[in-house]
C-alpha cells in the first residue's frame, strides 16, 4: 500500500519503478502522466493520484505528450491476485468486453454486472465500461501513428461502435484529433507515413526495471514447436516468431530479443521493451494479440518485488544477482499451453501436423495453427490426452485470463492420469501464477507470493531439473 508521501517521491525522482502502478494528473493543466514523466515536477497541491489512466480520463484529465503514460506496462498486482477485480481486469485486457460487453464480462466471472461494475469502480475508480474505453484509446493510437489503415477502419478496429464515438474519445483523451494524432508520430514527420499494412504493425512492448530476456528466449527455443513456432538468429540477437489464434482472424507475431542494459553512472535501467511486430488478418485483434504477448512474456511483472524477496534468501541470493529481472513465461494460448505441458514439444509437433490448421497465407517455416482442444476430442484422441482435450473444449476446465484458478486446478487435478508436477506446470504457464511450488520441490514460504520465480531461477541455474 502507497500514501501520497509516497507517491510524490515517486514522482519527485522520476522513479520508472512506479509507472503503471499509479498515475498523477495536474490540476492546473488538466493532464495526467506516469511517475517518471520528464516535465517539471508540479507543486504538490496541484497533484492527484489515479490507480488507473481510466480513472484519471474519466475525471477529466487528457494524456501527457512527452511520457504517453497510456503506454505503460500493466500492474503486476492484476497477476498476484486471484480475486474477481484481477480477473476482471484481466479479461478486460484481453479484450472480452468489446466481443461480449458487461454483461458477458460478468458471465464469465460469476457475478452480476451491478457487482463488477461497483467493485471496479471502488477500487480501480473505473467501472469496466471506462476501462475498456481507455484501452481502446490506446489501440487507436498505436494503429493511427504505425499504419496507413483509413481513420474509419482504425475506429472499428480498435472497438469503437461509431466513428463519432471515436473521434470523441481520442479528443478527450489525446486533445488532439486522428488525424493530427497521426501526423505528430515519428514515423509519420520523418519518413512522410507509416507502415503498410502488409508490412505488419511494429510494436513496442513495455517492461519495468530489468528484462533478463536470455533465459525466455532459450525457454522459448527449447520448447518451440515446428511450423508453430521457431526462434532464429544468434543468442543476444534472437527472434521468436509464432502463429496466433484469435478471436476475429489469425496472426503472426515477431518479438525480438534485447540484451539487458547494463548499469549506467546514474544508477539501474527503470524499464525498456521488447520490439515486435503483428501481422493480422483483422486488426480488431489487435488489442488481444498484445496482450497475449504481454503475458508470453511476462511482460507486466514488477521485478523490484520479485527479487527484493528472493534476494534476501541466502541459497537465491547469488542467483538473482547473476540474473536480475528473470520472468516467468506464460502463454498466448492457455489451452494449447496446457495441451503443451501435458504431451511435451515432441508430440506437440506431431500433433501440429496430424490436427493443426493450415494457414490461408503461410510465412516461411510458420504454416499452422496449434490444434485446438475440440479438433483433438473430435480426432478420438486417446487416455490424458483426450479427457483433456474434452475437459477443455466443454468448459469443464476453464484456463481463459479470468478464469479462478484454484478452481481450474481442482477440475485438472480430477482427470485421470493428470499428475501434480503436470498441474502445477499448467498453472504457470497457462494461468499465469506466479506462487507455485509443485509437491516434492523446495519452496519455503518465505518465497511467497514468487516460487515460480525462484523455481524458474533454480531451474536456470540448473539445480532443478528442467
Amino acid at each position: 500500500m502507497m500514501d501520497d508521501d509516497t507517491r510524490y517521491e515517486a514522482v519527485r525522482s522520476r522513479d520508472g519503478r512506479f509507472d503503471g502502478i499509479f498515475f498523477l494528473a495536474v490540476v492546473t493543466t488538466g493532464i495526467y502522466c506516469r511517475p517518471s514523466c520528464p516535465a517539471v515536477t508540479p507543486r504538490r497541491h496541484h497533484v492527484r493520484y489515479f490507480a488507473t489512466a481510466a480513472a484519471a480520463q474519466g475525471a477529466g484529465f487528457r494524456a501527457c505528450r512527452r511520457c504517453r503514460p497510456d503506454a505503460v506496462p500493466g500492474s503486476a498486482e492484476w497477476n498476484v491476485r486471484a480475486d474477481v477485480v484481477a480477473r476482471a481486469v484481466r479479461l478486460i485486457a484481453d479484450g472480452v468486453i468489446d466481443r461480449e460487453g458487461v454483461t458477458g464480462l460478468a458471465a464469465r466471472l460469476g457475478y452480476s454486472t451491478r457487482q463488477v461494475q461497483r467493485q471496479l469502480t471502488a477500487e480501480l475508480g473505473a467501472g469496466p465500461l471506462a476501462l475498456a474505453r481507455a484501452q481502446r484509446a490506446h489501440t487507436a493510437r498505436v494503429l493511427l501513428q504505425t499504419t496507413r489503415l483509413p481513420v474509419t477502419e482504425i475506429a472499428f478496429a480498435a472497438g469503437f461502435a461509431s466513428v463519432r464515438q471515436f473521434n470523441d474519445t481520442i479528443r478527450a483523451v489525446y486533445a488532439a484529433t486522428p488525424s493530427e494524432l497521426r501526423n505528430a508520430a515519428p514515423a509519420a514527420r520523418d519518413h512522410g507515413a507509416a507502415t503498410t499494412h502488409a508490412a505488419g504493425i511494429p510494436l513496442r512492448l513495455a517492461h519495468r526495471g530489468p528484462y533478463h530476456s536470455a533465459s525466455v528466449f532459450d525457454l522459448l527455443q527449447r520448447q518451440a514447436v515446428p511450423a508453430v513456432e521457431e526462434v532464429t538468429g544468434r543468442p543476444g540477437r534472437r527472434i521468436y516468431r509464432r502463429t496466433l489464434r484469435l478471436p476475429h482472424g489469425t496472426g503472426i507475431a515477431a518479438v525480438h530479443e534485447r540484451p539487458h542494459a547494463p548499469r549506467t553512472g546514474r544508477g539501474t535501467r527503470t524499464g525498456g521493451w521488447l520490439e515486435a511486430r503483428l501481422h493480422l488478418t483483422d486488426p480488431r485483434d489487435l488489442t488481444t494479440a498484445v496482450q497475449r504477448l504481454r503475458r508470453l512474456f511476462d511482460l507486466d511483472a514488477d521485478p523490484y518485488a520479485v527479487d527484493e524477496r528472493l534476494g534476501a534468501d541466502p541459497r537465491l541470493a547469488p542467483l538473482v544477482a547473476a540474473r536480475p529481472g528473470l520472468r516467468s513465461p506464460g502463454a498466448v494460448d492457455p489451452d494449447e499451453a496446457a495441451i503443451r505441458a501435458l504431451v511435451g514439444p515432441a508430440e506437440a509437433g506431431a500433433l501440429v501436423r496430424r490436427h493443426g490448421k493450415v494457414l490461408d497465407a503461410p510465412d516461411g517455416t510458420l504454416t499452422h495453427l496449434f490444434p485446438e482442444p475440440a479438433v483433438l476430442a473430435e480426432a478420438g484422441a486417446e487416455g490424458t490426452l483426450g479427457a483433456l482435450a474434452a475437459a477443455l473444449a466443454d468448459g469443464t476446465v476453464r484456463l481463459d485470463p479470468g478464469a479462478d484458478r484454484d478452481a481450474a486446478h481442482r477440475a485438472l487435478r480430477a482427470l485421470d492420469g493428470l499428475d501434480a508436477a503436470t498441474v502445477a506446470e499448467i498453472r504457470v504457464r497457462a494461468l499465469g501464477d506466479p506462487d507455485v511450488a509443485p509437491p516434492g520441490t523446495p519452496a519455503p514460504d518465505s518465497w511467497r507470493p514468487w516460487r515460480s520465480y525462484a523455481l524458474d531461477h533454480l531451474r536456470v541455474a540448473g539445480e532443478l531439473e528442467l
